[in-house]
């Protein structure tokens, strides 16, 4: 029997939703709307009854033939933090028949979750010289960030991220995960770079950014910090941050590229757009720099043009591109309509059903 075949919930919200992401004949955005439900579900803390057949129900989705489905499912139970998940995503890992794009979002996944019973696994791809790249470069990442949390180090920058938590504004608050001083709830791949001189310098983060002598883990730490310092939008350091990441969209490897696409994303900020469209439109870039391009322009869908621009790629000869820009489409239409959250039901209505 595959790992895969998890038991079916009684719990008639999870089963529901279960239900839309499961079905291939149901339409993707919807897919993925429901997705992002039971993500919520997955990672509350506490954990509730739903919590576990959550991670359940993302995973039953696995064996899907959509590689664009198939690596956010892997993300959605990385960002889980629970260990019910670690066993689903060490499979696909493990599968070389899988997508490499699933396959390395499985061992980032695993990175995010933190757990030190996955090192065995992800040394074994990080030092395999047959390993794909991406999963390699993806299998050295998490090796590093596990390492990173365990030690002395990372435990003190856990502690003064604690320390200043209580001056930041409600909504810095309510959106953290990692404990680290940043706007976004994600557990990232590394965490951000620490700001010790009261004006950042972006010069400094942008020259390890582009150092590929640098380890890849210190290179994605200089990326989050500047992310931090582009949002919220309106702070001056802002504009020069993103584009001293755009400058990263040039870097040799398609893992890093495909991050700093994601991480734009994220940030929702105007001055990505051309570095976005200019990656989108690449053919000869790879897919899966490419559709996480289009799934970041979807994010800022009121921006003028960018609804038309996505809209020439409907019909991409890569499948994985194609379904990104469905996706995409949708979450401009979210953009657009003002909705609190991208899921099937809000945020707010499962967590009050739970409670």
């Amino acid at each position: 029997m595959s790992i895969f075949n998890t038991p079916v919930p009684t719990d008639p919200t999870v089963l529901a939703l279960r239900n839309v992401v499961t079905s291939e004949s149901s339409p993707l955005a919807a897919r993925f709307r429901a997705l992002f439900s039971l993500k919520h579900l997955a990672a509350l803390s506490p954990p509730t009854d739903q919590s576990v057949p959550a991670i359940e129900a993302i995973a039953a989705a696995l064996v899907s033939p959509s590689a664009l489905l198939k690596h956010e499912l892997a993300y959605c139970l990385g960002q889980s933090g629970k260990p019910e998940a670690v066993r689903y995503l060490e499979a696909c890992v493990e599968d070389r028949a899988e997508d490499d794009m699933c396959r390395h979002e499985a061992a980032e996944a695993l990175g995010a979750l933190g757990f030190d019973g996955s090192l065995g696994l992800l040394k074994a791809r990080r030092d395999d010289k047959e390993e794909v790249q991406v999963v390699r470069e993806t299998a050295e990442l998490a090796v590093e960030r596990i390492e990173w949390a365990a030690s002395d180090a990372g435990k003190a920058e856990k502690l003064r991220a604690r320390y200043v938590i209580y001056e930041l504004d409600w909504r810095r608050i309510h959106g953290r995960a990692d404990l680290h001083n940043s706007d976004f709830a994600s557990v990232d791949p590394a965490p951000p770079l620490a700001q010790t001189a009261d004006a950042p310098s972006i010069p400094e983060f942008e020259k390890t950014l582009l150092d590929t002598s640098l380890p890849l883990f210190q290179r994605y730490r200089a990326m989050f910090a500047l992310r931090d310092l582009a949002s919220p939008p309106d702070l001056p350091t802002a504009v020069p941050a993103v584009h001293a990441l755009a400058r990263g969209m040039y870097d040799p490897s398609a893992l890093f590229r495909h991050e700093i696409a994601f991480v734009f994303g994220q940030l929702c900020h105007p001055a990505s757009v051309p570095s976005l469209i200019e990656t989108l439109s690449n053919t000869k870039e790879e897919s899966m720099v490419r559709h996480e391009a289009a799934e970041a322009l979807g994010s800022l869908g009121e921006e003028e043009g960018v609804e038309d621009v996505l809209k020439k790629f409907l019909d991409d000869p890569e499948q994985v591109v194609k379904d990104s820009i469905v996706v995409a489409l949708d979450m401009a239409e979210f953009e657009r309509n003002g909705e609190l959250q991208y899921a099937s039901i809000p945020v707010a209505e499962t967590a009050a059903a739970a409670a």
